[in-house]
């Protein structure tokens, strides 16, 4: 088969779905021939067409998704659109305006949301992936220069990851520290907060992700308590291969997701998210949480989205 990806961030920002985009085309590239278009060429309709390709995959909706979607008037390929913007508008115009030949969804609740807006296109599940080689709990550890135990959350500085939460739940807490990996918008209200309420035992640290193993491998406990329209979350496969147990929201995707790799808690209310961070530190989670990470392999990932390819193109 010949793929391409179209993903305009790849080289510029790391996310969820670029974190996809990587890790799945590595796979597939295994057995087929795979492109990944970035920047303006990922929403050049030119640059789709004059490359023969039999699969496009459309990671940033909107009119990348149209355009590749009108593509295939001139092109026969096969438009597949997996949804990393998480259940709302951007995912309903994919959906019901590209009218993609598959729309991949992340996780049982956005199948099921996904199914009504699906007019004319497939509808499957696959989840994410994460590879259980490089996030292991066994290898070298980064000093973090913080106080045991250690509260790790990663994840862009925006609004919708509701950092200010932990900040605040770690700080009723009379141990332990909390150490944010990521950037973006909010960093220096959330370096302003931090500062104030839990002054040394606080940081927030950038690090590409080649360094993401050790931190993880660093830390005692995974935290990140984001809106419930996340589309999945990465990271938590990530601190689960790492050995890690997770403290999240409860809803129905973390609920798929981390199972019993972790408490599920309101996290809206500051006590009972604090409550929930307590009590986690106090349980060994690394068997569980391997367990559940190997579900998510990105080899078996991989070979959920080649059996969808193929069933496409016959």
């Amino acid at each position: 088969m010949k793929i391409v990806f179209l993903s305009r961030y790849q080289n510029s920002i790391q996310r969820g779905a670029e974190t996809f985009v990587r890790e799945l085309s590595k796979q597939l590239s295994l057995s087929h021939e795979v492109s990944i278009l970035v920047g303006e060429k990922a929403d050049s309709l030119s640059e789709i067409l004059k490359g023969d390709y039999q699969i496009v995959v459309a990671v940033n909706g909107g009119a990348q998704s149209l355009k590749a979607s009108i593509g295939r008037l001139r092109k026969k390929y096969k438009l597949i659109i997996t949804g990393q913007a998480g259940i709302g508008r951007g995912e309903i115009f994919n959906l019901a305006v590209a009218r993609p030949d598959l729309y991949v969804a992340l996780t049982d609740a956005m199948f099921k949301w996904a199914k009504p807006w699906a007019w004319g296109s497939k509808v499957v599940k696959i989840s994410n992936g994460v590879d259980i080689e490089k996030f292991t709990p066994f290898g070298k550890k980064m000093s973090l220069n913080l106080v045991s135990p250690v509260i790790l959350s990663v994840g862009a500085l925006v609004d919708y990851k509701h950092h200010e939460r932990s900040i605040i739940a770690v700080s009723k807490l009379n141990k332990g520290s909390l150490l944010i990996v990521g950037q973006g918008p909010k960093e220096s209200r959330l370096q302003g907060l931090g500062d104030r309420l839990l002054k040394s035992r606080f940081k927030i640290l950038h690090a590409d992700y080649q360094d993401l193993p050790k931190i993880y491998r660093s830390a005692d406990l995974f935290v990140l308590p984001s809106w419930s329209r996340e589309a999945f979350g990465i990271v938590y496969l990530e601190a689960m291969a790492s050995g890690l147990g997770i403290v999240a929201p409860d809803d129905p995707s973390r609920r798929e997701i981390i199972s019993e790799a972790g408490i599920l808690t309101d996290v809206l209310d500051d006590n009972k998210y604090t409550e929930a961070i307590e009590r986690a530190l106090l349980i060994d989670w690394q068997s569980k949480a391997l367990k559940q990470a190997k579900l998510f392999s990105w080899d078996k990932i991989g070979r959920k989205y080649e059996e969808e390819f193929e069933k496409l193109l016959k």
